[in-house]
């Protein structure tokens, strides 16, 4: 069973990595360029670098646009693209007294140069962070090969799969115009399929395990229709999906929120799934004479502080997302809590939360009564 299906992936992998096809016109992807298809000529595209802050030539408040600013002007030398190794003025602007310190001498930015009405212009947008970043990354790597060793390795790869699922198939889909429910369905079993298989290896608890995910996941892509249909969730919680409908016109703003909780659902149940289908294995190596209904129930034991631990962990994880949301909560005093916790955004992540709630729950008895059925006996359970 498992290398039928380790066959099935490649065939998988050949459908859904087909060419997406150009933007339709129609759904705003040419209304991003001008009409004619080029730039205008008196126009100097913006073009961004990173670069190193060289001094602080003045440093001020001003009322700008109704807010306190801090405006410095900077002098920064260019370390990347085209003006590598020039020093340029640039100007940067941000609210005050919002606990960020200002930019000093020797800090890393990014500097956009772009045109103005009098002409070039450089302004800095922010801070570099990207070699920290990699240090981390790095370190998350190294830690990783470590202490799992080869399939720390392979989890990473599996990774980098899902990654490129996300970047090289869900997304140009979508803004193909293809539904993105449909999309983030395919694109979850592709990420499900290879993910578990590179993070565990090919065999019968790994295959049981892809089994109880994938069942649930179905389970759970039901039950986000139904709720998102019973609470008129049409997708407009967030700003990101109200900045989606110039460019993307005609969006389905809906199944992006459904195709968002599934994918958000998948993030949690490989957990679920694989942890079961071992403590199942196990158990049936231990105990070979126990019988099927007996391995069940021992599983679910293990199960239920699996499940408590994971509900916490997914709520928090949610909270943690949305923490200066709650902070925004609380010192709203200008409506009743019940209307802020009926509105579009947070029913959104209410559904989005019990949704990846539920799927949790009902993937440890899902994944249990398929790995006592597959994995009881020597034989099977011999095999991690």
């Amino acid at each position: 069973m498992s290398r039928a299906v380790a066959a099935a992936l490649v065939v998988l992998w050949l459908a859904l990595l087909a060419p997406a096809g150009p933007v339709a016109a129609s759904r705003g992807g040419a209304g991003l360029a001008a009409p004619s298809g080029r730039a205008s000529p008196a126009v100097v595209p913006d073009h961004y670098a990173w670069g190193r802050i060289l001094a602080v030539l003045a440093d001020e408040e001003r009322e700008l646009a109704g807010m306190r600013q801090v405006v410095q002007l900077l002098r920064v030398r260019v370390h990347s693209g085209p003006e590598r190794g020039r020093v340029v003025e640039a100007s940067h602007a941000a609210p005050a007294g919002v606990g960020v310190p200002r930019l000093q001498a020797g800090e890393a930015v990014v500097v956009v140069r772009t045109q103005d009405a009098t002409g070039l212009a450089y302004f800095v947008v922010d801070r570099f962070r990207l070699p920290p970043l990699l240090a981390v990354f790095g370190l998350f790597l190294a830690l990783a090969a470590l202490f799992a060793r080869t399939r720390g390795v392979t989890a990473v790869v599996g990774l980098g799969v899902t990654l490129l699922v996300l970047a090289g198939f869900i997304v140009p889909q979508i803004l193909a115009g293809r539904p993105p429910l449909l999309v983030s369905l395919a694109g979850a079993l592709l990420i499900a399929c290879t993910s578990i298989y590179l993070a565990h290896g090919v065999s019968r608890r790994t295959t049981v395990a892809l089994a109880g995910t994938l069942a649930t996941l179905a389970l759970a892509g039901g039950l986000a229709v139904v709720a998102v249909s019973l609470t008129r969730l049409f997708g407009l919680g967030s700003e990101e999906a109200l900045y989606l409908q110039a460019p993307l016109e005609g969006l389905n703003l809906r199944g992006l929120l459904l195709g968002g909780i599934i994918l958000g659902a998948l993030g949690v149940l490989d957990d679920v799934t694989t942890s079961q289908a071992a403590a199942v294995a196990e158990l049936a190596r231990a105990a070979p004479h126990l019988s099927g209904s007996e391995l069940v129930a021992r599983g679910l034991a293990v199960g239920r502080e699996h499940i408590t631990a994971l509900v916490n962990t997914l709520v928090l994880a949610y909270a943690g997302a949305s923490f200066p949301l709650f902070l925004l909560f609380s010192v709203n005093r200008e409506q009743p809590l019940w209307v802020i916790l009926n509105g579009e955004f947070v029913a959104e992540e209410a559904v989005r939360t019990l949704v990846g709630s539920i799927a949790l729950v009902v993937a440890v008895p899902i994944t249990t009564v398929l790995a006592a059925r597959w994995l009881r006996g020597d034989d099977a359970a011999g095999h991690p």
